[in-house]
This record gives structure tokens, sequence and C-alpha cells, in this order.
């Protein structure tokens, strides 16, 4: 199997296939990216057959900006017998991987796909049968094994391949399954919820998202971010010039303050989280949250950018390596994450943590 098979938002194959393009060839791993506009997929091919399992263990999963998945693969599957589908993928997966820990039938994230999924969920339990009984996968999950994907691309056509459980995505299709709460003020507000959690481990949620801290929403109006902060018992300076929803203001939980996001300077010196979604140019909001960060007010901070029409991978890059250097010059250790959530439409979520330590060759002022 030399193929490496991304997920991805419809509509942004080409910033998928730029970004593996670049990120494995960092690690000296070369190929071509297979791209259909529209697809929701990218298939990267690697000139060498063991590459692409060097990149599903070597290149983090947590790097990747607009992948939603990543699974090694090999060649398409085309026209499977109505009457037996099962053989020739359990087929597949004979040999190349022995006892994997999981197993996930899945389509592209299009309108057209999605048509298939009463499919797939019919065709996982008889496939899941035929793999345990030829050894392919446990009887039971678990999650230190392979996880073994089934990708129908359409009716019949299929990729087979594997993930690793320690660096792929935890979700099926790579999306998480989120419920609108009917008492929140907008849509937005699932957008905050995602990233939570994709950025941050569910285990340390009651230590990270904890009642009691201190929040700042910067362009928070009408409070789709603020409520997220709310649910979870947080205090929360809501920043923006218009109204905001009356619901959170009753709570006695959320401060409002009729200023300009780009303006405002925070006034407590135990601010956990600034959390930003203005409709701004990219550089611009990634200047503002290096600045919240450089000076030391707040410990972590997620915030949109959104993407101009074209060169949408570039322009990302260079925001977060802008930001990086900034961080860096000033001392400051720091991980930052992005991805295109699911919930994200012409824009990136980051994710920033400052790490309380010395950078290197520098010393944290704190």
């Amino acid at each position: 199997m030399n193929k490496v098979l991304l997920y991805c938002r419809s509509g942004f194959e080409k910033e998928c296939a730029a970004e593996i393009t670049d990120k494995a060839a960092q690690r000296e791993v070369y190929g071509f990216a297979r791209v259909k506009e529209n697809s929701g997929y990218v298939l990267f091919e690697c000139y060498e057959a063991a590459e692409a399992d060097k990149l599903a263990r070597e290149l983090p999963f947590s790097e990747l900006i607009f992948a939603r998945q990543m699974v090694v693969v090999g060649e398409l599957l085309r026209d499977l017998p109505p009457e037996d589908r099962i053989s020739p993928v359990a087929g597949m997966i004979n040999g190349v991987v022995e006892k994997g820990g999981d197993l996930r039938v899945e389509v592209p994230d299009t309108n057209e796909a999605k048509e298939l999924l009463k499919f797939c969920r019919k065709f996982t339990v008889p496939l899941r049968n035929a793999l345990r009984q030829q050894k392919s996968l446990l009887n039971y999950e678990s999650a230190s094994r392979p996880v073994i994907h089934v990708f129908f691309i359409a009716s019949g056509h299929c990729y087979v391949g594997y993930s690793y459980p320690n660096n792929n995505s935890p979700f099926f299709m790579g999306i998480p399954r989120l419920k609108f709460p009917s008492d929140a003020p907008s849509r937005s507000t699932l957008k905050l919820e995602e990233a939570f959690h994709v950025f941050i481990p569910a285990d340390e949620w009651d230590e990270r998202l904890a009642g009691g801290m201190y929040a700042v929403d910067l362009g928070a109006c009408p409070g789709g971010w603020t409520y997220q902060l709310v649910k979870r018992s947080m205090m929360v300076h809501a920043v923006d010039n218009g109204p905001m929803a009356p619901s959170l203001m009753d709570t006695g939980q959320v401060t409002h303050h009729r200023e300009d996001g780009f303006k405002y300077r925070p006034t407590r010196s135990n601010i956990s989280w600034v959390v930003c979604d203005m409709v701004e140019k990219p550089v611009r909001v990634a200047n503002l949250m290096a600045e919240w960060l450089i000076n030391g007010w707040c410990r972590e901070a997620i915030f949109n950018l959104k993407l101009p029409m074209k060169k949408r991978y570039e322009e990302v890059s260079q925001n977060l390596a802008m930001i990086q250097e900034k961080l860096q010059e000033n001392g400051i250790n720091a991980q930052i994450q992005a991805r295109q959530l699911y919930h994200d439409r012409e824009e990136v979520t980051v994710h920033i943590r400052r790490i309380w330590g010395a950078a290197p060759g520098r010393r944290d002022e704190r």
C-alpha cells in the first residue's frame, strides 16, 4: 500500500493536497497528490511503497490543518459484485492488517456520498464478522491496535486501508457529532465546542475548562462562543459593540464591554482563555492573538482565521509562522495547532497554549 488517503472538506481538496505534499517533503517522502474537485478527499501516492506507512506513523496528524483523517490505502476496489462485496474487501485487508482494533466504513463528506451511508451501516456488521473470522479484526474494540477503514467513494467502489489510533482522528469520518443546543444564541457555538473536542484531550477538560475560570470573548455578539464558556461555569468578559443575548446576561456570568475587540485591554491578570471569531483579515487577528499571549493576558487562545479565495494553505501557514516567530522572539514557549473544523466554512480554527517554561535560548518572563 503506497497511498495516503486524506478526508477533507469538499472544495478544499487543493489546500489539502498542497499541505500533504509540503509536509511529506519535509520528511523526505516524495510523491504526488491526486485531486478531484469537490470530492471531499485527496489521494497522495508515494513513490516508495513503505513511505505511506512512514507518513501514517511519523507525520503528526495534529499538524495537519485541512485533513480530517489520514489512512494508508492500496488501489481502488472497483465494481464490487452486488452478490458478494465482502470477499474482495476482506481479501484486500487480509495480510495487510493483523488484529485490527476497530472498523469504520465511511464515505466522503459530500451530498452525493452521504446517500451511501445507509448501505455502509448495513455493510459494517457482516464485514466485521468476516474480518473477525479471518483474524484481521479483534473480537473486541481496542484503542491500541490499527483502525481498519473502508472508504466508499461510489456504489461498489472503495478504498481499503488502516490508520494508527495514536495518530488519527478518533471520530467517524473525522467529524465530531455535536448537537446544536436549543438555547444557544447562534450556530457558531458549535465551532468552539468542536474546537474543545479537537484540541483539548478529554481527560484534561476538568483542569483546563474548569468552572470559575475567567475568559474573554472578542467580537462576542450575539454570544455563540460566550455560551460555551458560560456553559462550563466560566466568568466571561464579552467584548463587542453589538448586543448580547439576554439569556446570557441573565446568568450573571457575563460582563459586556461595548468596545472594539482590537482595542480592548483586559483589567484582570488571571484570564485563562481568550476566544475570538471576528470577521477580519487573518493577519490582523493573528497579530492580536500574538499580542495577548506575549503580554501574558491569557493562558490559552482559540480563534478563527478567515481565509482568502486563493492560496489558502499558504496564507494560513504564513500567519502561523508569524505567530510562532513573534512568540519565540519574546521567549514564549507555546503549543500551536490549527484545523479546518467541520463547523468551519471559509476559515481555519487555531488553538495556542502558552507553556510556562523557557523557550530554547530565551527566558520566559511570565
